[in-house]
């Protein structure tokens, strides 16, 4: 699937022209030309700020399911020095975190991670 060919269908079923687009991205509507014709590939920050712009998740730039596609299964580690969720109460502490944070909107991760910053710069000081 070409990037492209996915940012028109979605902007055109929120009926958005490429100037609404240009409006909400601060991004020329020629450059929004060049992507969707395949000219141009963005880089994830651009497509980020056109997720933002057609208020959708991120993953649906690139998913074209209903729901969110399930987060993959991390390979366990062989090595003898496993760290922290690798076994046991930790590694189900782990994924029930992850499950969890894979249900937040993208506003709720800004503000943890935003707070986590602000923490990590506190316990430096």
């Amino acid at each position: 699937m070409l990037i492209g060919e996915r940012l028109k269908g979605i902007h055109e079923s929120k009926n958005l022209s490429q100037g609404d687009v240009e409006k909400r991205t601060g991004l020329l509507r020629c450059y929004t030309s060049r992507v969707e014709n395949g000219h141009t590939v963005p880089a994830i920050e651009t497509l980020e700020k056109y997720a933002r712009a057609l208020e959708i998740p991120m993953y649906q730039l690139f998913y074209d399911g209903d729901e969110a596609p399930k987060p993959p299964r991390m390979a366990k580690r062989e090595s003898e020095e496993a760290g922290w969720g690798s076994s046991g109460k930790d590694a189900r502490t782990l994924d029930r975190f992850r499950s969890l944070l894979s249900r937040t909107t993208d506003a709720d991760r800004q503000i943890l991670l935003s707070m986590a910053m602000q923490m990590a710069r506190r316990s430096k000081s």
